[in-house]
């Protein structure tokens, strides 16, 4: 360690720090996925942005955020607000750095870190973690062919990225999950009354919340599965009991996402590509459930047959100007070919690529600090976080927080499992800093 005193350096070029992609949207359709009760920044005090909630009135100005059942679907950028009054503190009374700008380069001089930014910057660190978070998503190459079309949109997470399409624009949404969901109730926000085709491979919507409370159900670590068949498998048998006893799937999810790490660990590198390529689209749409404010508006457009859900991918794409040609290969039927006036990608982060990413991540990689998970779904790393190299060895000085790490953990990707390998990581930092404080 050296002379310099401890210091905890954070670069995020927004105004505050805390909203990150997710919470710093300003669309009023943008809500949490899940529960605002079981939302929290502190995995010890799980109430905590409820009671928050309640004590600012954040959500005075929302009625259509309480829902019959009691349970309260804020707007995303409140929860963003929440976790940026708790961070605005200790960027005040210095404890935390805010640098508002956009890593450029990272290199190793000795046992430091080098980091370059956008801003003109040098910063010198001891250890460095990388909590990157989501990359953008991947178009799949047939969509090459739209480049530079203007009512082609390949990130739809950028701001002001829907703008481009008109109301009465016949519209393709190349993916069907959460992302896809939020387009649609953004676009029936400001008007947007043109037809939707939303297309996956396997047709598969994001499922809605139970219709009642329920306790996880299950036990999936006493006897942990071995293989991805025997995963499934027990699973479906644990669903059927569920039923039985008057109870629906989503309990059975609950308990696996709550044992996700304990199911990962025990599972062979080959078991868990298996379940990355097979049963991860299946596990998404019932992990992953919508708002149900959001299912309403798609319940609508589909009820109004003006949005349509089909299990296909994206084949020929031809342009005519401005008018789009789309042959889409379906699942189990002929192809079709379809005309459009905008196309919007929502296929998900691409973690595969996520060292392409970013200019730092790729030079990290070059020189052989980083590698990518065997399972494609993010930087490799030990059970300690530290991120491993070409080599093999792990550095001690590098590691991976957050859903980079989902290779490695498991189920990482919702914010309680977020927030408890973030307090993980911090823990395992301090004790590497009191460490080199000893030793130093």
């Amino acid at each position: 360690m050296t002379d310099r005193p401890p210091a905890i350096i954070v670069f995020e070029p927004r105004r505050e720090l805390g909203r990150g992609l997710a919470y710093d949207t300003t669309d009023p359709a943008h809500r949490i996925n899940v529960p605002a009760a079981r939302m929290s920044l502190l995995p010890d005090q799980p109430g905590d942005f409820l009671e928050w909630i309640e004590r600012d009135g954040a959500v005075a100005d929302d009625p259509e955020a309480h829902r019959p059942d009691g349970n309260l679907f804020p707007r995303r950028h409140v929860f963003g607000a929440y976790v940026a009054s708790a961070l605005t503190p200790l960027v005040l009374n210095g404890a935390v750095q805010h640098r508002r700008a956009v890593v450029t380069d990272v290199r190793r001089h000795g046992l430091l870190w080098e980091i370059s930014d956008s801003q003109g910057g040098q910063t010198v660190a001891d250890f460095l973690v990388i909590a990157t978070s989501h990359p953008s998503p991947s178009a799949p190459g047939a969509l090459q062919a739209l480049e530079g079309h203007p009512r082609f949109v390949a990130d739809s997470t950028v701001a002001g990225a829907l703008d481009v399409i008109r109301r009465d624009d016949r519209l393709l949404i190349v993916g069907n999950g959460l992302t896809a969901a939020d387009i649609v109730a953004s676009l029936a926000r400001t008007g947007h009354r043109g037809p939707i085709t939303s297309i996956s491979r396997r047709g598969l919507r994001s499922r809605g919340h139970a219709p009642y409370p329920q306790d996880p159900f299950g036990e999936f670590e006493a006897a942990p599965a071995e293989s991805a068949t025997a995963l499934v498998r027990t699973i479906r048998q644990t669903i059927a009991r569920a039923n039985a006893a008057g109870l629906t799937w989503h309990c059975v999810i609950d308990q696996v996402r709550s044992h996700g790490h304990s199911i990962w660990r025990n599972l062979p590198i080959a078991e868990r590509c298996r379940i990355v390529r097979h049963i991860r689209p299946f596990w998404d749409v019932h992990r992953f459930r919508i708002a149900p404010q959001v299912e309403d508006v798609l319940d609508r457009a589909i009820a109004e047959s003006r949005m349509e859900v089909l299990a296909a991918s994206v084949g020929q794409v031809e342009r005519e100007n401005d008018l789009i040609h789309v042959e889409l290969r379906r699942r189990h039927a002929p192809p079709i070919r379809r005309h459009y006036d905008a196309v919007v990608v929502s296929t998900g982060p691409a973690h595969g690529g996520v060292l392409d990413s970013q200019s730092w991540l790729g030079s990290l990689r070059d020189h052989s600090y980083l590698r990518l998970d065997p399972t494609g779904l993010g930087i490799a790393c030990t059970e300690f976080s530290e991120a491993i190299g070409a080599d093999g060895r792990p550095d001690p000085t590098l590691l991976i927080s957050g859903p980079l790490a989902r290779g490695t953990f498991g189920e990482l990707m919702g914010l309680p499992q977020i927030t408890e390998h973030a307090v993980f990581v911090a823990t395992e930092l301090a004790a590497k800093v009191r460490a080199s404080c000893d030793h130093g």
